[in-house]
């Protein structure tokens, strides 16, 4: 039986005494979750890894999923179903997307529709938009799908996997693989944005990236953020600005964060450095976050939130006279966190690997403001 809401004074335990931020479990249960998606209502949906999509409804996880594609998808290690996203006209055209590894492990965009009941996608309406070759390895199919503010779907999707990116996709512009995809939805079945910055392949957003398992859109500002896996050495987090025309190259895989990869030394010109970077003697695996633009805790607000897979590390950055610094605001007993999510209002939730969903809060939050009292 999934936990429902009845613990809301329930606190993971903290590892250090001073702890910025504490996890509110919301309810456990889920298989594998991946994902944690708004549709602009009440509810939450969690994308797990083996082919479903689950409903949390604010009580409870609804015992039918909203969407089951286990018998279309590859799973297992990175493969599975790996993203979701909500058009933004949502509520009117009921359309949505996600990111999935098929039997031959090709990354795939499809469409579906929500049926007569808004709990239950309508399975028959699905329609495959874009398939990206990826069988040679299993990993690195990176897995995040976002609307942007200017209405387009940025996909992100890993450089084909394998040590030190053997292809060299990455830096590639003739291949999707390790990019940042931007395309327009709304001209079935896709077209290209007449502002993407490169002719060869019109998808092409930004790129030289090696895993962007998990990124977001401040949705006050429209910046982009990108938590980007590495190698061995290093893992960092990309920043591209609302005013980008893209074209971005993050690097990869001539250099790995701020350092030059298998080498003393590597050519630097022309590309956008990290904005932060953390060595694996912190981790092994970046679960990019968002930032925070609630309104129940304001001393968070503005704070962007991110995660490490494998130390269960949360950090919180922040910026200061135009450079960005970060400062860990939770650490707990290796929980696994897969990814974070927004609700409607902006409040974030992370999840872990286990199945356990959580709210993020402040354990030391501002008092009220008093309204001066009237004479």
């Amino acid at each position: 039986m999934p936990l429902r809401v009845l613990v809301f004074a329930l606190f993971v335990p903290l590892a250090v005494a001073a702890q910025q931020i504490a996890l509110q479990q919301v309810t456990a249960g889920f298989s594998a979750p991946l994902g944690i998606v708004s549709a602009g209502d009440a509810r939450l949906f969690i994308v797990q890894q083996g082919g479903t999509i689950a409903i949390w409804d604010g009580t409870r996880i609804l015992p039918t999923p909203f969407l089951d594609i286990h018998n279309l998808i590859s799973s297992g290690n990175e493969r599975g179903l790996l993203g979701l996203a909500f058009h933004p006209h949502y509520a009117t055209n009921g359309l949505f997307f996600v990111h999935y590894t098929a039997p031959s492990g090709d990354v795939t965009i499809a469409r579906y529709s929500v049926s007569a009941d808004p709990n239950r996608a309508d399975f028959a309406s699905g329609a495959v938009l874009l398939t990206i070759p990826h069988s040679q390895f299993g990993n690195h199919n990176g897995g995040q799908l976002q609307f942007g503010p200017d209405g387009y779907l940025y996909i992100g999707v890993g450089d084909g996997g394998g040590a030190g990116n053997p292809s060299n996709s990455a830096q590639d512009l003739n291949q999707l693989l390790g990019k940042i995809l931007r395309i327009d939805v709304d001209r079935p079945p896709y077209a290209i944005p007449s502002g993407n910055p490169f002719p060869a392949r019109g998808e092409i957003w930004a790129y030289g990236l090696r895993n962007p398992w998990r990124f977001s859109f401040d949705r006050e500002t429209g910046d982009l953020w990108i938590g980007d896996v590495g190698q061995n050495l290093y893992e960092e987090v990309d920043l591209q600005p609302a005013a980008s025309a893209g074209g971005e190259n993050y690097g990869w895989r001539l250099m790995e964060g701020f350092h030059c990869f298998n080498a003393a030394t590597c050519p630097t010109t022309g590309l956008t450095m990290p904005i932060l970077e953390y060595s694996h003697s912190l981790g092994c695996s970046i679960t990019g976050g968002y930032r925070y633009r609630g309104a129940r805790f304001p001393r968070l607000r503005g704070v962007y939130f991110y995660a490490d897979y494998c130390s269960g590390t949360i950090w919180g950055a922040t910026q200061t006279n135009g450079t960005w610094s970060s400062k860990i605001m939770l650490t707990t007993n290796k929980i696994p966190f897969t990814s974070f999510g927004e609700d409607s209002n902006g409040e974030l939730y992370v999840v872990s690997g286990g199945g356990t969903l959580y709210q993020i809060v402040d354990p030391n939050p501002l008092p009220p403001r008093r309204r001066a009292a009237k004479h």
